[in-house]
């Protein structure tokens, strides 16, 4: 499955959000749909299993009728978006592989040969390939602003755009070399600590290449002191253009009433510039995977999010995220299908079995 792929090269900024108009949509973003949530806990009581048996797979249909604002939920049409952009601190050797690796990748996905492919196409899952202007990197970081307010608004209303009504779930992913040393120096901004705390080997760097990602966090921060005033400042300065593509994503999603599956690192850190803004702006998002990248387990302690696997996972790809798919499908299998105690004339607990003596 080589799924749909897009181009992105905008000249034209008339009608799209601006960052303020981001920031004033986010206290009026719908809330849970709590008629659904009860309907589906009610149909949940009667299964045929012991109250609570299955664990998470039963909050996992929960907050899906929740988001979806639909008892039962559905989840035939699932999507999973792919944003790739390019980072200009790409050319300070922080990772492993060179920045034309993006759109080499970006190339591969199109031909259907990488991991999220075949994960795609495993779980029937629509996948898409979004390409913001590769050919246009963002600011090295360490000199200054990633992105002027105009690129990163342009950004996150291009991430909006992929996001459309009857989608069950939308699985976000991200490739963009460079983009773990965006993410550590976003979530350094967000939520404070050393650089040190936040930086990891990524796509495989050595102790060299973590120092290099350090030194290059630690002069992005100082670069940019408005970076430290308020999260969309943050993602302007120190983000990537997939990075703000996927919180536009997530953004639409809530507004369309589509769950959202987060991947790892850089696409949770991608999010929690909203969680910074609003902590209820993340309430239809689970995380996927705890990643192998170390400052991911810090990032979700900070953004209150219990990941669904640990799997020692670093790929992107969306590829944590597309393993969900499954789990979310089987959890909605059992709710969908099970008999309930009265159909199955089993007794339920308490309950005097059928035709007991008197």
């Amino acid at each position: 499955m080589s799924g749909h792929h897009d181009h992105s090269h905008h000249h034209h900024d008339d009608g799209l959000p601006s960052l303020d108009e981001i920031r004033r949509v986010l206290p009026e973003l719908p809330g849970p749909d709590l008629e659904s949530a009860t309907a589906a806990l009610q149909r949940e009581q009667t299964l045929l299993k012991p109250a609570g048996a299955l664990g998470r797979l039963e909050e996992l249909v929960q907050w899906l009728a929740t988001w979806q604002a639909k008892a039962p939920p559905e989840l035939t049409h699932p999507r999973i978006v792919v944003f790739a952009g390019a980072h200009g601190i790409a050319a300070q050797g922080v990772s492993a592989y060179p920045p034309a690796v993006t759109g080499q990748m970006v190339q591969a996905f199109i031909n259907g040969h990488a991991a999220i492919n075949q994960l795609a196409e495993l779980h029937d899952a629509d996948l898409r390939v979004h390409e913001m202007d590769l050919d246009n990197p963002t600011q090295d970081f360490t000199q200054g602003p990633a992105m002027n307010e105009a690129a990163c608004a342009r950004a996150a209303a291009y991430g909006m755009m992929a996001v459309e009504p009857g989608l069950h779930l939308l699985c976000l992913g991200e490739m963009g070399i460079g983009n773990t040393t965006s993410a550590a120096a976003l979530c350094a901004a967000l939520f404070g600590g050393p650089a040190s705390d936040w930086v990891g080997p990524g796509t495989g760097v050595d102790a060299e290449g973590v120092k290099r990602k350090i030194a290059v966090v630690e002069a992005g921060l100082a670069a940019n002191p408005s970076a430290l005033t308020d999260p969309f400042e943050a993602l302007r300065c120190l983000g990537g253009q997939e990075l703000a593509a996927i919180m536009g994503a997530i953004i639409a999603s809530r507004l369309a009433r589509v769950p959202v599956v987060l991947d790892g690192f850089a696409c949770t850190a991608a999010a929690a510039v909203l969680y910074k803004a609003d902590p209820k702006a993340l309430d239809h998002c689970i995380v996927a995977h705890r990643s192998a990248e170390p400052g991911h387990t810090r990032l979700l302690a900070a953004i209150n999010k219990r990941p669904l696997f640990d799997f020692d996972m670093r790929l992107g790809e969306g590829s944590g995220a597309a393993l969900a798919i499954p789990v979310l499908k089987s959890a909605l299998a059992c709710h969908l299908n099970m008999a309930t105690f009265a159909e199955a004339g089993v007794a339920q607990k308490g309950e005097r079995p059928a035709g007991a003596m008197h």
